[in-house]
């Protein structure tokens, strides 16, 4: 396709900075993948995979990602639109015209997955073990803010949002239809709902040091105020707010959209690798053309009424921060996970790691490898 081809010196600069993660910058365990078209032109992995330092993390390790999760459920999500002769600017009334007490059934799909609906938070206790509860809670709920009206991250509902829509377009949950027409074909190690069979590859997420990465700072200051927008989204639905619940095994068998992925950095940054290149793998289609073009289309930006900072989001996709360079988009996940497209140099990229911090962007571990990445 001609892309430009990453120099060996941006790829040193990268290697360089990798050890610098763990040499100055506290990281305990962590991969790096970088795929150019069908080819991974850098794959890193270092460190270790527990709290005491006694099992080596190797390129078979596995994490939980977090919210960067939520690129491979918006990719699904799109999908089944297509298969179901819809698109993001298809009213969501087509799928579910309950939703939001009705008021949304006008407002379009792509608006939904670009948080721009006011579904971030529940007034109902639904649990997030709860699918069932939980969908009845957001046909429950009124949108926060006027939809369309500015947009405001749902790091939480967004998983159930995204979820129902796959069921409703074709009739199975998005982590089936993920692993069915995604996954599978090709070969990718990450799960949305992880088989006890992979347990043994997975890393345990370590609590977050003291400190918090200064643009969170506004961001953790609400999230710390009862009743706050900030606060009602990252507890809404309840359950599993603490690093021992996302360790335990039972919580890896969920399937949870939003923020329940496990997979390796080589298998995160495939996926965007065909995102990339249009949606190939080897000459294969695995998904249609239209899809690299909606999950790059932007759809909102400005101050995220819960993040507290500017966000720009397509379809399910961040974009336009110093986390991306011009024209990617994917998504970072709490605590330093990193992931996203680059269309203009056909690159898929993924950082996942351990160690989690008090950020929810990337921080300078992921950060110092984007900006090395693009050196000529």
């Amino acid at each position: 396709m001609g892309f430009p081809v990453i120099s060996e010196i941006a790829l040193e600069t990268i290697r360089r900075e990798f050890a610098d993660n763990f040499v100055l910058r506290g990281e305990v365990g962590a991969s790096l993948s970088i795929w150019t078209g069908d080819t991974e032109i850098c794959s890193l992995h270092a460190g270790f995979r527990d709290r005491d330092r006694s099992i080596a993390w190797d390129d078979q390790t596995i994490v939980p990602i977090w919210s960067a999760t939520k690129g491979p459920a918006a990719a699904t999500v799109l999908l089944a639109l297509h298969e179901s002769a819809l698109t993001p600017d298809s009213p969501i009334g087509e799928l579910w015209p309950e939703l939001g007490c009705g008021t949304l059934a006008g407002q379009a799909i792509g608006d939904l997955l670009s948080h721009q609906c006011g579904l971030s938070g529940l007034d109902e206790p639904a649990h997030v073990f709860d699918h069932d509860a939980v969908v009845a809670a957001l046909e429950n709920q009124r949108p926060i803010w006027t939809p369309g009206d500015g947009h405001g991250y749902h790091p939480r509902t967004f998983g159930f949002l995204a979820d129902e829509l796959v069921r409703r377009a074709v009739g199975v949950p998005l982590a089936e239809f993920w692993r069915a027409r995604i996954a599978d074909p090709l070969g990718l190690h990450l799960w949305i709902g992880l088989p006890e069979a992979e347990d043994h590859r997975v890393a345990e997420l370590l609590t977050p040091r003291p400190g918090t990465d200064p643009a969170s700072m506004e961001f953790y200051r609400a999230l710390g105020k009862p009743g706050s927008l900030s606060a009602t989204a990252f507890a809404s639905p309840r359950g599993l707010g603490g690093i021992p619940e996302m360790n335990r095994p039972e919580t890896r068998r969920l399937s949870l959209p939003g923020f329940g992925g496990i997979g390796s950095a080589s298998a995160l940054a495939r996926f965007y690798a065909i995102l990339a290149n249009g949606g190939l793998s080897e000459g294969v289609r695995i998904l249609p053309e239209e899809i690299t073009r909606w999950a790059s289309a932007t759809r909102t930006e400005g101050l995220d009424r819960i993040l507290l900072a500017p966000t720009t989001f397509s379809s399910g996709f961040m974009k336009n921060s110093p986390a991306f360079p011009t024209g990617a988009f994917g998504h970072p996940g709490a605590g330093g996970s990193h992931a996203f497209a680059d269309p203009s140099r056909g690159i898929g990229f993924a950082y996942v790691m351990n160690q989690m911090e008090r950020s929810v962007f990337p921080t300078e571990k992921a950060l110092s490898l984007v900006r090395a990445l693009q050196d000529r």
